[in-house]
């Protein structure tokens, strides 16, 4: 039977985790699970070590906050590793943590995967010695990653984005025909607003992107809430005229939108594979974003762009994401016919990009060719 110690550390994480472990299950009927993560890879099962709700740390500033915390869930991690002693750790981006987990687990003798490649092409390069060093398979989701890995000598292969396999599953509107009036909403146009899954992001974010609302009376402004916040992160939008809160329906929302803001994530991938024109927008920590300036060397933050290599969807970072441009670029997107149908145009072409259906079951097929080695 073999023994597989998965680590997602945040909510993206855990569901491409738990398409891993579906395909793992098929391909080795044969197995154990232990895992950090959350409540996806929990209803496929296995034992859950640690919740993701116990690891959602972003920013310099804030894991420097929580070092502590950190540092003893590394101690407790390896500790547990060892008493597992899995025939190979999978570990799935979260690279901050993952990365220290990695150099140990090589050490001890164990099998490392890293699946969904930490972002070493953006900053920190350095990371790219010790991947090389620790990790036995790479398993990268984004096409320029293959080409860029390999030529830094790591054995790396591209599986497709895990997203497909979820999105194209789940797209189909008809499947969301009754979205609208099981949630009370009217027959304008629906704006998503998507500020992210932390309470850091939520925080950061949500107050900006509502902001706008009062402006356009013609849309209805929905927010994709999650169940595992606390109501109170979302008390703010209480008593606003055109903005309603839904909680854990993210697909059914973005098939029936319109138009959409987000943050910028996995969201933003989410929201082109779904059809819908959006504008990504982030704001950091004012020292977390001083200090990622310095160090990140690429010219888009958003997954769309950065696949594309150009702009196809406005960013609005930091200082730039206020309310004068929110109102500016919401205003083209929703009216301006051509400027969606570009994006639209664009999105097509990304979707190709990504590599088709079936990235979930190639990764598992990576791992079990690993270890039967």
């Amino acid at each position: 039977m073999a023994r597989y110690y998965i680590i997602a550390g945040e909510a993206s994480g855990d569901m491409h985790a738990a398409n891993l472990m579906k395909q793992l299950i098929m391909l080795d009927p044969e197995h154990d699970f232990r895992f950090w993560g959350g409540d996806r890879m929990s209803s496929v099962g296995g034992r859950r070590v640690v919740h993701i709700s116990e690891l959602a740390f972003m920013g310099f500033w804030e894991v420097f906050q929580n070092l502590r915390t950190i540092l003893g869930k590394i101690r407790f991690c390896k500790r547990d590793i060892l008493e597992y002693r899995p025939d190979v750790l999978i570990l799935v981006d979260y690279p901050g943590f993952n990365l220290r987990i990695a150099e140990f687990a090589h050490k001890q003798g164990i099998r490392v995967v890293y699946y969904i490649s930490p972002q070493v092409w953006a900053w920190k390069s350095s990371r790219i010695r010790k991947i090389r060093r620790s990790v036995d398979k790479l398993l990268a989701i984004l096409p320029f990653e293959e080409d860029f890995y390999r030529g830094s000598g790591v054995n790396v292969e591209f599986t497709g984005h895990p997203l497909l396999d979820e999105v194209i599953m789940l797209r189909d509107t008809e499947q969301y025909a009754d979205f609208r009036k099981s949630n009370n909403l009217p027959a304008a146009p629906l704006i998503a607003l998507l500020p992210g899954s932390r309470k850091q992001e939520i925080s950061k974010m949500l107050g900006g992107m509502v902001s706008v609302a009062p402006r356009f009376k013609g849309c209805h402004f929905v927010v994709a809430a999650i169940s595992n916040q606390k109501e109170a992160t979302y008390s703010e939008l209480s008593g606003l005229e055109n903005v309603s809160v839904i909680y854990d329906q993210t697909y059914a929302l973005l098939a029936n939108s319109y138009a959409a803001i987000v943050t910028s994530g996995t969201a933003t991938l989410e929201t082109a594979l779904f059809g819908v024109p959006q504008i990504v927008c982030y704001k950091a920590n004012p020292v977390s974003y001083l200090i990622a300036k310095r160090l990140v060397k690429i010219d888009f933050i958003s997954l769309v762009n950065l696949i594309m290599g150009r702009e196809v969807i406005r960013e609005l970072i930091q200082g730039d994401f206020n309310g004068k441009r929110l109102y500016v670029e919401l205003s083209r997107l929703i009216n301006d016919k051509d400027y969606r149908n570009d994006i639209k145009d664009a999105y097509s072409e990304l979707e190709s990009l990504l590599g088709g259906e079936g990235a979930s079951y190639n990764a598992a097929r990576a791992v079990r060719d690993l270890i039967s080695d």
